[in-house]
């Protein structure tokens, strides 16, 4: 049966307390939740990254939202949805559903009807984004089937999800093991906590940024023309007609707010100028140097607020470990054998993700 969303919920604004009293912020008592906070979780949030004080709440006349409630962000970053683990309040840009029990309503079967539904149908384009308001929302009618079909539902999709989110920490946890492995068996780069010999960087590598690219000429997802992947300051950009390199190399993002990623290019494919090819001078093994430019944690070489970027110059400076060459390529075949790993469960999260979507769009479509 259709319900429109202001007769079975009272649709609750989130609010931020003034950021220029200090007494406000900085403290452990109330949990408040913003866009980001929605973008790190599953179904249920259970922290913050910033909390209100006691005196903020009393003050600003901010709005609790009980645990077990539904929320979304209506502004910016449409859709993004949680239900709350505990008690919480919450920014302007998140809107609270409290139920009002007109009908039997499960918190985790609307979670998963708003995350399907297309909130962009009903959005207007912002000077920042888009977004929607409260009025509108209010408008918007969802289908509420019995409760038995919603318990029905939500244990199919509970299941799933879960299945989705184990295998991205196992997919998580097999990075963290071949960084951990590198640090055991080299130190960490950074300090060189295993006192091994150092060169400066621009005595065994070059930095070379690649070619211009209108973004005219790159496409989303490859064709038959555009075959070759594209980097950029931020990783892959899309999809070129012509490639600049070939090899097996690692890539440096040299501008924007990811500058400092560093990712591992193989065949054929075109770095543009905001991306750094990075080209031993003397011999390396091409795995092994990957993953000391990961544990070297480039991103704090950043400079420039308002444009993130990396200085060529500051890189050039940086001491490097040295790792006799047999010792890389062990390395390098261990890091192998976890990328074979890898796949396989890439693998069987992409299957779970698309049956995921496919009962998504059976139950809600």
């Amino acid at each position: 049966m259709l319900y429109k969303l202001k007769d079975i919920f009272d649709l609750q604004m989130g609010k931020t307390p003034s950021r220029n009293n200090i007494e406000y912020w900085n403290t452990n008592d109330y949990k408040w939740v913003s866009i980001a906070d929605l973008t790190k979780t599953d179904k249920y949030i259970y922290d913050t990254k910033e909390y209100l004080s006691k005196k903020a709440v009393n003050e600003s006349g901010i709005k609790i939202i009980p645990a077990n409630t539904v929320i979304m962000s209506f502004k910016l970053s449409i859709g993004k949805t949680a239900i709350t683990a505990e008690d919480m309040y919450s920014n302007e840009a998140i809107m609270a559903f409290h139920d009002k029990h007109i009908v039997e309503i499960l918190p985790e079967y609307i979670f998963y009807l708003f995350k399907y539904k297309n909130w962009d149908d009903g959005s207007n384009k912002a000077v920042m984004g888009k977004t929607l308001n409260k009025a509108i929302l209010s408008e918007v009618e969802i289908d509420i089937c019995s409760i038995e079909e919603q318990r029905k539902i939500v244990n199919v999709l509970d299941k799933i999800m879960n299945l989705i989110s184990a295998r991205k920490k196992e997919l998580s946890y097999l990075d963290t093991f071949t960084k951990a492995r590198f640090v055991e068996l080299f130190g960490d780069p950074i300090i060189n906590s295993k006192g091994l010999e150092t060169k400066e960087l621009n005595e065994v590598l070059v930095l070379k940024a690649g070619d211009f690219t209108a973004a005219s000429d790159i496409s989303v997802e490859p064709t038959e023309i555009n075959i070759y992947p594209c980097y950029g300051g931020n990783g892959i950009r899309g999809y070129v007609a012509e490639y600049n390199q070939e090899g097996e190399y690692s890539l440096v993002g040299r501008q924007g707010a990811l500058s400092g990623n560093v990712q591992y290019a193989t065949g054929k494919f075109k770095n543009t100028e905001h991306a750094l090819l990075v080209k031993p001078i003397i011999q390396m093994n091409s795995i092994w140097l990957n993953q000391l430019l990961l544990n070297l944690d480039l991103k704090r070489y950043q400079t420039g607020a308002a444009q993130p970027g990396l200085s060529v110059k500051n890189l050039q400076e940086i001491h490097i470990i040295m790792v006799p060459i047999d010792e890389q390529r062990q390395f390098a075949e261990f890091v192998k054998q976890i990328d074979k790993s890898k796949s396989a469960v890439k693998k069987a999260l992409d299957e779970t993700q698309l049956l995921f979507d496919s009962l998504m769009q059976e139950y809600f479509g």
